[in-house]
């Protein structure tokens, strides 16, 4: 379970193709800080560790990424160079400063407009049709892992304001026109629907 809260940006170092593609991550973590089988959520993927070494920044660990993940997230597109925003999961008694994210992505949305003022960032996000229902204006998404305000909302499109902190600590900051990125919703929206779901359904019998 992940806030949204991203505590440090990482970079791809390697990656290995095969059945299972896995990756070479260089965190800014102590090689001691971190055990087999942590999860740390990636551009808003949780992935878990199953390597560690020392490294003179922090580690180097490895994670591995299944095909059905790489198809459903932004992640097949990484290189080594790539970088991305990275948390390690909540802990029992941590304050909650975003919303709760589970690092599981919902779908891809793709970047529509970017506008920058007095070192804001105001971006315009295209999400999914089958995402567009579960985001509403002032409500909480997670794009590439950083929990955002939902400004308003047209049709399928969603308007975002990143401040300066957020857009000097993240990946954010890279965003134009045309650039993916992984989405995950509110999961109180996410239940919220079901739960009209099976009510409607059961007000039609």
């Amino acid at each position: 379970m992940f806030t949204g809260i991203v505590t440090a940006v990482g970079e791809l170092t390697a990656l290995e193709d095969g059945p299972v593609r896995r990756f070479t991550v260089r965190g800014p973590w102590p090689a001691a800080e971190l055990v087999l089988g942590a999860s740390i959520a990636h551009d808003g993927v949780c992935l878990t560790v199953t390597a560690i070494e020392p490294d003179k920044s922090g580690a180097l660990y490895q994670v591995e990424v299944s095909p059905e993940t790489l198809r459903r997230t932004t992640l097949g597109e990484w290189t080594p160079g790539s970088r991305m925003n990275l948390e390690r999961p909540l802990k029992v008694g941590d304050e909650l400063g975003g919303h709760i994210v589970q690092g599981h992505v919902d779908g891809v949305g793709t970047v529509r407009a970017r506008t920058d003022t007095d070192g804001w960032m105001a971006l315009t996000v295209e999400a999914p049709a089958e995402l567009a229902p579960f985001i509403a204006e002032k409500g909480s998404i997670a794009v590439d892992g950083v929990s955002l305000t939902v400004n308003g909302v047209s049709g399928t499109a969603f308007d975002l304001m990143i401040i300066p902190h957020t857009a000097a600590v993240t990946t954010l900051s890279r965003l134009q026109p045309g650039m993916r990125v992984n989405l995950e919703v509110d999961i109180m929206a996410r239940y919220a629907a079901r739960l009209a779901a099976m009510t409607g359904a059961k007000d039609v019998k």
